[in-house]
């Protein structure tokens, strides 16, 4: 009996380490133009939002048309980038200059000053057991 209550409230006590501990992102994108793909790098950490590698990447197809970009994430700070691949080329198209030619978004419609924006105008948070849908104008 004693042994049987030991294991039950083991199993209380370790039931909130099995919870589900992701939180759901919905990415969903307005765009200008109905071909192409818009491909999303999402970060979890300025280090590698500033030129490292992304903790997830998405490709939404425009053609087809998706508009949405849905993730599972732990709770922290995120910020993303994203771009519409209008001619599907697989890359972003950008002028001799080097300025973009094909629309392009942050997260928080953050906008950057002679560059991408920073991640403290980009961060954002996902915390919490409700799922969070961020809407993003792509331009």
């Amino acid at each position: 009996m004693i042994r049987s209550l030991a294991v039950v409230a083991v199993l209380a006590f370790a039931a909130p380490a099995f919870a589900q501990t992701d939180n759901r992102l919905t990415l969903t994108f307005e765009t200008g133009a109905e071909t192409g793909a818009i491909l999303i790098a999402l970060y979890d950490a300025e280090a590698a939002y500033e030129g490292g590698q992304p903790a997830r990447v998405a490709q939404v197809d425009v053609a087809a048309g998706q508009r949405e970009a849905v993730f599972d994430l732990p709770a922290g700070a995120y910020g993303f980038k994203a771009f519409h691949d209008v001619n599907g080329n697989g890359k972003m198209d950008t002028n001799p200059f080097g300025m973009p030619t094909e629309p392009f978004a942050f997260s928080n419609n953050a906008v950057g000053n002679m560059g991408p924006a920073k991640w403290d105008r980009a961060r954002f948070e996902v915390s919490g057991a409700t799922a969070q849908t961020i809407r993003i104008r792509i331009r």
